[in-house]
């Protein structure tokens, strides 16, 4: 018997349901700040992601050689695509662009919890203004995602931090430029590696310079609070009270996006990926507890690299299915979806076609109707239309068609009544709004 591959999932109908609960979501969210759907292939060339992200990716990819002979990859994220969408079209598109999709991608990896060899990603980037204002419209829009879900304060938070904040320390400590990106790799893993690890990995990087790095290191992430915070970055100079300004600044703009309840100052999140040039941010259970719910920041310079010479300043952040999904099933907000008939057709034998034809009348009208495939009792078929879970039961027998009527019962209160059946879609619609039929007295 053939098994699903490792790192792959089945999603029947009812794990089907609850992710499409999420994808909902996703866009209505999305809609609500004016973020436009997109979509894109699953295979690009090889290059593409080698060129983003260094030739060490390939280990990571779905790869092969193509019939016409091709390097081409399954996409294991979608920032390199988008990069290439948006710059065949730049000078067309009206800025700023605020773009998301939802997809599927794949990364050939060693399958644990939380991260599989295909998933589903929500990505929203916005392009072409370089303000705190789009840094804060991105972060509310995540937070507006996870409050929509259900996850509040108790739930969740958003580690906020910066890149540019640790350039302009690790200028300020002496570290040479060459060194500083380095450097930043190291403290982003930092959290995952014992102390001496770390210590190790700094003095590769400036020998004999381990330690006092990594206590200078320690001091400036143990800052949580902005008033801190913008007190060691007017000791920067210039530099650093411009850097000062937009942190309050945007720590201003997410208060009036009702979100600054969730967010966390945290400057350990530095986001390992060297392309990210602005504020950084991760989304975490409240309690701190497993990987990341999302992650995103202000990449400015990538759109440049990937295309050679359309300069767009850029941000965004990507929230992957598998911890957001096991996040709401631990905290009891994955709804059980039971999937379910609105109408059963319980019909004769001689009135199957005058039945079927009533059916295909409530399913044009927007009703959800299911009916034997074959023919079977009224016992039987009272006994599958409770099954089914169906609110209603449509009844036709000799009489009700000898008289062109149908009649209608109400499996949850046992009322029925009878109607023409050319003001069946009227009476249905009507029992809608009333919310069924009264029990019989």
């Amino acid at each position: 018997m053939f098994e699903t591959l490792p790192g792959f999932r089945d999603f029947p109908p009812e794990s089907c349901a609850q992710r499409n609960h999420i994808f909902r979501v996703f866009r209505n969210v999305a809609r609500a700040f004016d973020f436009r759907e997109y979509d894109a292939p699953i295979l690009e060339p090889l290059d593409l992601f080698i060129e983003k992200s260094g030739p060490e990716i390939v280990s990571q990819l779905f790869h092969f050689q193509d019939k016409g002979e091709r390097a081409v990859a399954l996409r294991p994220e979608l920032t390199p695509t988008l990069a290439r969408m948006v710059a065949s079209r730049a000078n067309s598109l009206p800025k700023p662009i605020k773009w998301y999709n939802i997809g599927e991608h794949f990364r050939y990896e060693r399958p644990q919890k939380g991260r599989g060899r295909s998933f589903y990603q929500f990505n929203a980037d916005l392009l072409g203004e370089d303000s705190v204002g789009a840094d804060a419209e991105l972060i509310a829009l995540l937070c507006g995602i996870m409050e929509t879900l259900g996850l509040g304060q108790n739930q969740f938070a958003l580690r906020l931090s910066d890149r540019q904040t640790w350039l302009l320390f690790l200028e300020n400590i002496g570290i040479a430029e060459d060194k500083r990106s380095a450097i930043l790799d190291v403290i982003d893993k930092s959290e995952r590696r014992k102390p001496e690890q770390n210590r190790e990995a700094l003095d590769k990087i400036c020998p004999g310079k381990g330690n006092e790095i990594l206590s200078q290191v320690d001091e400036l992430k143990q800052i949580n609070q902005l008033d801190s915070l913008l007190v060691k970055l007017s000791s920067f100079g210039q530099a650093g009270e411009t850097r000062a300004n937009d942190w309050r600044s945007l720590m201003d703009h997410l208060e009036a996006h009702q979100v600054s309840p969730f967010i966390k100052i945290d400057l350990s999140i530095v986001r390992g990926l060297a392309y990210y040039t602005g504020f950084v941010y991760e989304a975490f259970e409240a309690s701190g507890e497993g990987r990341a719910l999302a992650g995103g920041g202000r990449y400015d310079h990538l759109i440049k690299k990937l295309s050679g010479n359309i300069d767009l300043p850029a941000a965004g952040f990507a929230i992957g299915d598998m911890t957001l999904s096991d996040c709401l099933e631990k905290n009891g907000l994955l709804p059980s979806y039971v999937m379910m008939p609105d109408i059963f057709l319980i019909c004769g034998s001689e009135q199957r076609n005058t039945g079927i034809s009533l059916v295909a009348n409530t399913r044009k009208a927007g009703f959800s109707v299911s009916h034997p495939l074959k023919e079977n009792s009224f016992g039987k078929q009272f006994k599958e239309a409770g099954k089914s879970g169906a609110r209603y039961a449509l009844i036709l027998g000799e009489e009700e068609e000898l008289k062109k009527k149908v009649k209608i019962k109400d499996l949850k209160s046992s009322g029925e009544i009878a109607v023409d059946q050319s003001h069946l879609i009227q009476q249905l619609e009507k029992l809608d709004e009333e919310g069924g039929i009264d029990s019989p007295s």
